[in-house]
């Protein structure tokens, strides 16, 4: 029997970038369209493992395993927003800066007979205090735009990080360790 069949519910770039370091690509690309507004009172944890889960289900297959992923940015029990202007950004970048925050980044793997695998990643990530010149800077580069918590760690805002404890690739957008392991578990041919 061959390898399954390989569907991301996902269009970001990074995404796919990441899946090909473990030596797959996707058969398809199948964006899962959902809502993603959190429910009142649910803890950033609950929330990227139900978003993760939903995408997988919304794109669901009967012709292969479908990969989804969400990534958020937690300031304790704050669910920080995907930065779509200016003003979001730098507000995220303000509450970030100068401490340690966590980013939560859950995949979940759906099989064409319905059983789903989870994982979550969990990663510690401290900023160094920010000037206003830095923030500034960081805003003018765009890289914020469309961005959990206002940041892309593989950019710029790599060089304002003085420390990671955790998954880099899960702060990028799909924690490699976790994804193969539950890859792996499906079948997946994976050196």
């Amino acid at each position: 029997m061959g390898q399954p069949t390989l569907i991301l519910a996902s269009a970001s770039p990074r995404r796919r970038e990441l899946i090909a370091r473990l030596g797959l690509t996707p058969a398809a690309i199948n964006p899962a369209d959902i809502d993603e507004t959190p429910h009142k009172g649910e803890l950033p944890r609950e929330y990227a493992k139900r978003m993760a889960r939903e995408k997988a289900e919304a794109a669901a297959s009967a012709d292969g395993h479908v990969l989804a992923g969400d990534t958020v940015v937690a300031a304790g029990r704050r669910i920080l927003p995907k930065a779509e202007d200016e003003a979001t950004a730098r507000k995220c970048l303000e509450l970030l800066s100068g401490r340690r925050h966590r980013v939560l980044s859950a995949i979940a793997l759906r099989a064409p007979d319905g059983t789903l695998r989870e994982r979550l990643s969990e990663t510690v990530v401290i900023f160094k205090r920010l000037s206003a010149d830095e923030i500034d800077a960081y805003i003018a580069s765009g890289e914020w735009d469309g961005k959990a918590g206002g940041y892309a760690i593989q950019g710029i805002a790599e060089g304002l990080i003085s420390r990671i404890q955790g998954s880099h690739s899960g702060v990028v957008g799909l924690p490699l360790y976790e994804t193969r392991a539950l890859l792996k578990a499906a079948g997946f041919d994976i050196a």
